[in-house]
């Protein structure tokens, strides 16, 4: 079997809400090293800050600030160009039969600071609600700041984008695109 398909299997076989939260944590941590390391630098998990008050799931460095001939690297110098995004913020959300909603976004709001960057991205077991979707827009109106909902088909294709040999980064350009397109 191949790695991108252990992948899918294990996401399909993750347990939802309580029973599955660490296992949806470091089953995403896993595919997203397989994802984006290289470019960007493996993740940070559990990250606090100094005071120890905020927890961040998983924080990936993003050293492509200048432009190089990697083609894998342009998607993230673009993001750290236009997000200042040092540091790519994820979130995990293994959620059964509580909402992804409002608060979800706010405590992700609350972990992007000026030295990570304006981007994050939450990895989410559903789709998260109305009030999810009116939140980021408030948050990227009042901070500029970029709250990009992924779910698990979205990150199981790009597993399969990997499979094929191109860029996975180019689904979370997509988002981003379809983000600002839908953003009121």
């Amino acid at each position: 079997m191949s790695q991108v398909n252990d992948f899918i299997q294990r996401l399909d076989a993750c347990p939802l809400g309580n029973a599955g939260w660490s296992q949806f944590e470091n089953l995403c941590t896993d595919i997203l090293t397989f994802l984006l390391v290289p470019p960007l630098n493996p993740a940070t998990r559990q990250g606090r800050t100094y005071s120890g008050v905020n927890r961040r799931d998983a924080i990936m460095p993003n050293r492509n600030i200048t432009s190089n001939n990697d083609p894998n690297s342009k998607n993230w110098h673009h993001l750290y160009i236009e997000l200042d995004a040092r540091m790519i913020l994820f979130e995990f959300k293994n959620y059964d039969a509580t909402e992804i909603g409002h608060d979800e976004v706010n405590q992700t709001r609350n972990y992007m600071t000026a030295a990570m960057g304006r981007l994050s991205i939450m990895i989410c077991s559903k789709t998260p609600n109305e009030a999810a979707h009116r939140q980021r827009n408030i948050v990227f109106n009042q901070d500029n700041k970029v709250v990009l909902f992924m779910t698990k088909d979205q990150l199981k294709e790009m597993l399969l984008i990997k499979d094929r040999n191109e860029d996975p980064s180019d689904l979370i350009m997509d988002l981003l695109e379809r983000f600002y397109i839908q953003h009121e």
